[in-house]
């Protein structure tokens, strides 16, 4: 990552989700002018203390885009639904945030000539990988509404490079974790282990590529830079296959529980089995992780016992951030 230049003045959709609050703040931190893009309001100590400048609320638009992108260099799209069970049960609700959103982004971009894009995939494109480690030229057979519906976005964006001249980069993020995370594995194990539970799904055996989400801010940042019109894609990975008990142990451990973690066999649909990313791309510009797997289990797990068993909503918006 070494020089690396950062843009004077970004524009993040979903500033107010969890990669959009890290990446803000990073960016922030590092003198960057961040225009917040979210369908909330935020109050401005939190908008001051994630480092974003301006704040625009009611989600993409372009009444919002006009004002946030005026003397943008780059515009992040974090913004977006990142549920496989969402997706599975309102699908419309899905393609609305995922493909909607993106089509309107993208058309804005066009009309002003062509801002730099990074767009934010999922491994989830992917669907039952018949290799291991996926690589980004292996077929698309996404298994939910949630991996179909960012594949489309990406194709959109191919669409708009290609005859639009709108520069831009894909990358697919595979499991992203880390302190301020709400959602999927780390949080539902958290809660349930906290009530004496220690019954999950599936079999344990299923395995994830997980990355730090400061680990996957720093790629992001290191990509934008590689926006053009070809649209290079990037794994957001670590290019390690981590099966699913041995992050659920490790997490019980943390808490003090020493009751053995059992699995009931049953696969939610949408699931896939096994995931690990070939990352020879994003390693070839000199991004590397940083945050150990252990290191960063027990981080969230100090986070959680703080911020979310003890701690207030506000403070557990502005703690575990980079």
């Amino acid at each position: 990552m070494t020089g690396v230049v950062l843009p004077k003045v970004a524009v993040v959709t979903g500033a107010g989700g969890f990669i959009g609050r890290h990446l803000s703040k990073y960016l922030g931190d590092r003198g960057c002018d961040v225009r917040g893009i979210g369908h909330s309001s935020m109050a401005d100590e939190d908008r001051d203390a994630l480092g974003i400048s301006h704040w625009y609320s009611g989600g993409i638009s372009t009444s919002a885009l006009s004002e946030a992108c005026k003397g943008a260099e780059i515009i992040y799209h974090c913004a977006g639904s990142g549920s496989v069970p969402l997706s599975m049960r309102e699908p419309m609700t899905d393609f609305r945030s995922n493909v909607m959103a993106t089509a309107e982004l993208l058309e804005f971009s066009r009309e002003e000539g062509g801002i730099p894009l990074v767009y934010l995939s999922t491994a989830g494109v992917y669907g039952k990988a018949d290799r291991l480690p996926i690589r980004t030229d292996d077929p698309y057979r996404p298994i939910s509404p949630y991996g179909m519906n960012k594949l489309i976005g990406e194709q959109l964006v191919q669409q708009y490079a290609t005859f639009f001249g709108v520069p831009s980069t894909i990358l697919r993020l595979f499991s992203v974790y880390g302190e301020g995370l709400r959602k999927q594995l780390l949080w539902d194990a958290s809660h349930k282990l906290r009530k004496g539970e220690s019954t999950f799904f599936g079999t344990g055996d299923e395995t994830r590529d997980w990355i730090h989400v400061s680990d996957a801010v720093r790629l992001i940042c290191c990509i934008g830079a590689r926006a053009d019109h070809s649209v290079p894609v990037f794994h957001g990975a670590t290019g390690e296959a981590v099966r699913i008990r041995d992050i659920l142990e490790p997490l019980a451990a943390c808490y003090g529980i020493d009751t053995p973690i059992t699995f009931n066999g049953k696969c939610r649909p949408g699931d896939p089995t096994d995931y690990r990313a070939d990352v020879s791309a994003s390693f070839a510009l000199g991004w590397r992780p940083q945050v150990a797997l252990t290191d960063g289990i027990a981080r969230y797990a100090d986070w959680f016992r703080r911020d979310v068993a003890g701690g207030s909503a506000t403070q557990t918006l502005l703690r575990g951030m980079p």
